[in-house]
Formats: structure tokens, sequence, C-alpha cells
């Protein structure tokens, strides 16, 4: 058995058994934030996709590889989404150092 068990992306709308009230109004939220508006569902969906990847979620990129499928996107542009989410998580880190390297300034000179 591993940690990650696809079939258990089916039950998080069980979520709510243990705190009815606020999983509610998460789902009633995460449903708004999905439907069309100044971005199209595709976009939004592309969007998880890389965040997913991003946040290393293995039950939201299942979701968002097939939302972004259904919902128009080619492998193209799914795969350029992940690399965006990687370039600018890569880029995170790397900015990082800057304070490092003010330190290093600072105790070295």
């Amino acid at each position: 058995m591993s940690y990650f068990e696809p079939e258990d992306l089916k039950k998080f709308g069980k979520i709510t058994e243990l705190q009815p009230e606020m999983g509610k109004k998460f789902f009633d939220w995460y449903g708004e934030v999905f439907k069309e508006g100044a971005l199209t569902v595709r976009e939004k969906n592309l969007i998880a996709l890389a965040v997913a990847h991003a946040v290393q979620c293995p039950y939201c990129m299942d979701a968002y590889t097939s939302a972004s499928l259904s919902s128009g996107a080619d492998e193209e542009m799914m795969m350029e989404a992940v690399h965006v989410a990687a370039a600018i998580k890569g880029g995170a880190t790397l900015v990082n150092a800057v304070p490092m390297m003010n330190t290093i300034k600072s105790k070295l000179m």
C-alpha cells in the first residue's frame, strides 16, 4: 500500500463528515472559484495543474490533469504550465539567495 491511493480522490467530498459547516463553506467557495469568470475554466484548470505540481499534491495532479484535458487543454499547454510552475519555484528558491549573499558580504567585508 502506498500513501497515495488514487481511489482516495473520490472520497474528497467526505471531508465534510468531521466538520460539516466548514466543509460546506469550503466546497461552496471552491465551486465558485472554478466557475467561468475573467479566466476561462481551461485557464483555471491549467493554473490548478501548475500549482498542484508546485505544491506536489498527487491528488491535485490527478484531478487537474483530467480537468485540464476535459476543458480543452492539450498536452503541450499542460506541460508548459508545469514548466511555468517549475520556473517560479526555482526562481523563488534562487531569489532567497540574495539575503544570504548580503550576509556573506557583511561578514566578509
